[in-house]
């Protein structure tokens, strides 16, 4: 009996203590830190995603799974429910993504932001503010799977088509005409290496000629150059004030008013002494005809006038038979 009652006291005491360690690690790994509750609504399939799951922010620890489930909202998609700590940067931009830990098949909550909008997304709510959840990429490569399958058949088709018989005569021709080809080539080579000496020669007195022409020609353009500035110098002179240009403009003005002053001035006397030389004349003619028709006015005078008709002492000349 005295052996049973310390088998039962050792066993008592076991129990004891094992019962305060796993007090004690519950009471050590408890988390007092304050969470926000949000809910993810997936179409896609959540395999390796367990409640207690690690929620990360951008590879930051930030949460964990509380829950799993169905959503009662949209028929046929998973419902996950995560409490993450209160200084995760979540806004209304943020996404969640599955992820994976490296070959063990463990997924966890990847959270990530697009920065589209710095405003905080509320918590607090019932039922809970719910962040979008974007399909991961083995989701993606799993949709594409389909199809990359398919393309790889068609290549493999092509491939064996490529590779059949009668494709495989034509690739033996092309292989012996690209052979035909090289030694076509190489006997090219031969020749040119025959002929290009002479060619090279040719060569080197055409750049020595070219040479000499680039000089000539640029002494040309030194020339060229020179009259230009000369040139230029000559018609920056005739421009400046006081230049050629403006002597002739001031020259030009001189005739200009040289002219309006003949012609006001010098011209109207010239008109009235060339009047008084062509009165001067007819005097002078009629004078010289009169003298010329009665001679002896010059010694007694033009004498009276002869009477007209009805006047004394007029006589009719007497007429023809």
């Amino acid at each position: 009996m005295e052996n049973k009652s310390h088998a039962l006291a050792a066993g008592a005491f076991v129990l004891v203590v094992t019962a305060l360690l796993v007090a004690l690690a519950t009471w050590l790994t408890r988390d007092t830190s304050e969470h926000r509750v949000y809910e993810l609504s997936s179409a896609e399939a959540i395999s390796g995603l367990q409640p207690q799951a690690a929620v990360r922010f951008k590879g930051v620890n930030v949460g964990k799974v509380t829950t799993i489930g169905f959503d009662p909202l949209t028929p046929r998609n998973v419902l996950v429910r995560i409490a993450i700590d209160d200084q995760a940067p979540i806004t209304q931009s943020t996404f969640a993504t599955l992820g994976f830990q490296g070959v063990t098949g463990l997924a966890f909550i990847q959270l990530d932001d697009s920065g589209e909008s710095k405003v905080a997304l509320p918590a607090g709510t019932e039922p809970p503010a719910r962040i979008p959840m974007r399909p991961s990429l083995l989701s993606r490569l799993t949709d594409q799977g389909a199809g990359i399958l398919s393309q790889l058949e068609e290549s493999s088709r092509r491939v064996n088509l490529l590779l059949s018989p009668e494709h495989q005569k034509s690739l033996m021709g092309a292989i012996n005409n690209m052979g035909q080809a090289a030694a076509s080539i190489n006997q090219l080579s031969t020749s040119a290496s025959k002929t290009l000496p002479p060619l090279v020669q040719e060569a080197n007195a055409t750049f020595k000629t070219m040479k000499i022409t680039s000089v000539q020609v640029g002494e040309s353009a030194d020339e060229a150059r020179a009259s230009a500035r000369a040139f230029r110098t000559v018609t920056e002179r005739m421009d400046e004030k006081g230049g050629t240009l403006d002597q002739l403009a001031e020259g030009v003005n001189t005739l200009a008013a040289t002219g309006q002053a003949l012609n006001a001035a010098t011209l109207p006397r010239l008109n009235r002494a060339v009047d008084d030389a062509a009165r001067t004349a007819r005097q002078v003619s009629r004078a010289a005809n009169t003298v010329s028709d009665n001679p002896q006015s010059l010694i007694f005078g033009n004498g009276p006038p002869a009477p007209g008709p009805g006047e004394p002492g007029f006589s009719a000349p007497s007429g023809k038979p």
